[in-house]
């Protein structure tokens, strides 16, 4: 569930203004936002009826009794659960379009409103996009990199900056994406796309070495009509709303921003599960926090806490059937001393 003190009009204003949207105006009577989640949802349905009559066709042929029985089980099973899913991503997106209004999401992208992304006129405090810069994250047993490389991408005319982002799992690399990013003459950072990999390496190989097996998730604005999406405003205020991504069914990414002075022990809600010392070093009542939450991934959302001049410093994950939030939290910085000797998770 979506929720939040403010009201959808004040969403659909903030959308409007700060994505640079064209199109009707948000007294038009036709819904585009919830048109689309609707047409999704047949999409999704059609694709669980698909995926489903391919399974059948494998149990099919398959000739002992029992093992059949289990595989039309398995086939039933799926099937359901993947149509709990796809209602769960249309209440998701439908709950999404009362915050974010009807209007069709047609971003302003004209190369002219951004900048140089390794020198921009309005360098954004909360997501630096140094080159160099580099971040250490981790999460039990999973340790996450992040570096601004000195390389760039043009993507449908704008120049990005490349962000190298790797996860490993217990020393394996698990994940491997370049983020494209690059920051508008206005202040607020866009994200142009993503280049990502699922890895997984096998015992038993020799060499045993990390292989591709997804990449579910990539998208780039202008490419089978994805867009691309704000990952941090220039100015946010509380109950800003906006899209992070948009390629639909793939990457739909949406961020409420709950707080702008956050600092620990002033607000329950969102002291939970944060790290006392890591907030008391980071947030001298000037953090940013923020609500995140995918249209893909019904009822899962998380918080992301901003400091200044750092970027992310903690995303604290909630999932409904997990027992405990999932916490990543920054270990290291390469570029400022309150990086150094940061506690451990």
């Amino acid at each position: 569930m979506i929720t939040t003190s403010c009201n959808g009009r004040t969403f659909a204003i903030a959308i409007a203004t700060l994505a640079g949207l064209s199109g009707a105006s948000h007294a038009a009577s036709r819904d585009f936002c919830a048109e689309t989640a609707r047409t999704l949802y047949s999409a999704c349905k059609a694709g669980v009826t698909d995926d489903s009559l391919v399974k059948k066709a494998i149990c099919l042929n398959v000739s002992d009794a029992d093992a059949r029985d289990a595989c039309f089980a398995e086939q039933a099973a799926a099937r359901k659960d993947d149509a709990e899913l796809c209602r769960g991503q249309k209440d998701t997106r439908l709950e999404a379009c009362d915050l974010l209004g009807s209007d069709r999401y047609d971003p302003d992208l004209r190369p002219n409103r951004f900048d140089d992304p390794k020198h921009p006129s309005k360098p954004n405090p909360y997501f630096p996009l140094t080159v160099g810069h580099k971040w250490e994250y981790r999460a039990g047993d999973e340790l996450n990199t992040v570096e601004v490389v000195d390389e760039t991408k043009l993507i449908a005319g704008v120049t990005c900056i490349v962000a190298r982002d790797l996860v490993f799992t217990s020393g394996d690399l698990t994940e491997a994406t370049d983020d494209w990013y690059t920051d508008a003459k206005d202040g607020n950072t866009w994200y142009f796309g993503e280049k990502t990999g699922e890895y997984e390496s096998f015992d038993g190989d020799h060499p045993r070495e990390p292989e591709l097996v997804n990449i579910d998730g990539s998208f780039k604005a202008g490419r089978d009509g994805d867009k691309p999406g704000i990952i941090f405003l220039a100015s946010p205020h509380v109950g800003d709303v906006y899209l992070e991504e948009f390629s639909l069914a793939n990457a739909e990414d949406a961020t409420v921003v709950l707080s702008t002075d956050y600092s620990y022990g002033k607000d329950a809600t969102l002291d939970q599960a944060v790290p006392k010392t890591l907030a008391e070093r980071m947030c001298a009542g000037d953090c940013v926090v923020t609500k995140n939450f995918s249209m893909l991934e019904p009822g899962i959302f998380a918080r992301k806490y901003y400091a200044r001049g750092i970027g992310v410093i903690l995303e604290v994950e909630f999932d409904p059937e997990a027992d405990e939030p999932t916490v990543t939290q920054l270990t290291d910085c390469n570029f400022d001393a309150r990086c150094n000797g940061l506690p451990q998770p």
